[in-house]
């Protein structure tokens, strides 16, 4: 790879580790607390991916309600649920081709930053990148933009920039900096999700990551193409 390093920046629940059981368990205990109806397990895949607050506000939960569910769910995600979360089998080779193909990577996520980082230590991640990025806690507003935002302020990348992620507002969050999106299907997107946002391709399988990014970086950088180095 010549030229200055791309920038792949990864998203992490639904991505990189299957963060359900721990966000479902929490999610349960918040709408237990508060006495209202505990959505299903299938209703429940949508916690993942967005920040929280808009999270409760998609399911009715009244405004002047939410801050009290947030504060139900964090009580229990903080204790318990933040480590019922597995990485995707393979990922870390995934990581390791990429960085021996000369790619940097970051982690950038809806998730508090505060809880993000520590589950990238736990689970072995944080060797692989070069930051991890998250929101701030709930009571500060924040989007996927504004954290892609950060990370690319802190990176200052001089290449290419990818985003990676399962999620509508990965892609929303990348294009408002100018950054294209590879989307993965292992995740907690619905059905044509990612391609409505705007994707410039779906990974199938954990295993094709690698070279999922790789192509990708290569479409971009393509005579004629307009390479997305963020902003």
């Amino acid at each position: 790879m010549t030229g200055p390093a791309p920038l792949v920046l990864l998203d992490l629940d639904g991505t990189l580790t299957d963060s359900y059981p721990g966000i479902a368990a929490s999610a349960r205990v918040a709408f237990g607390t508060l006495g209202l109806p505990v959505p299903d397990a299938a209703a429940l895949r949508r916690f993942v991916g967005p920040p929280l607050v808009e999270s409760f506000a998609l399911f009715g939960v009244a405004p002047e309600r939410v801050p009290d569910a947030v504060a139900a769910y964090r009580g229990y995600f903080r204790e318990t649920g933040m480590w019922e979360n597995t990485v995707y089998p393979g990922i870390p080779d995934q990581l390791a081709v990429l960085r021996d193909a000369g790619v940097r990577l970051a982690v950038a996520t809806s998730k508090p930053e505060v809880f993000a980082g520590p589950i990238c230590e736990q689970f072995g991640l944080a060797p692989f990148v070069e930051g991890v990025f998250g929101a701030p806690l709930d009571h500060v507003p924040s989007t996927k933009a504004t954290v892609v935002g950060a990370a690319l302020d802190a990176l200052r990348p001089a290449g290419q920039v990818l985003m990676v992620g399962d999620r509508e507002h990965d892609a929303h969050g990348a294009r408002a900096h100018g950054v294209d999106c590879l989307g993965v299907a292992w995740g907690y997107a619905q059905p044509g999700e990612l391609t409505a946002a705007g994707v410039v391709g779906v990974v199938a399988e954990v295993a094709d990551l690698a070279a999922g990014v790789l192509a990708a970086l290569s479409a971009a950088a393509a005579p004629g193409a307009a390479p997305t180095t963020g902003r």
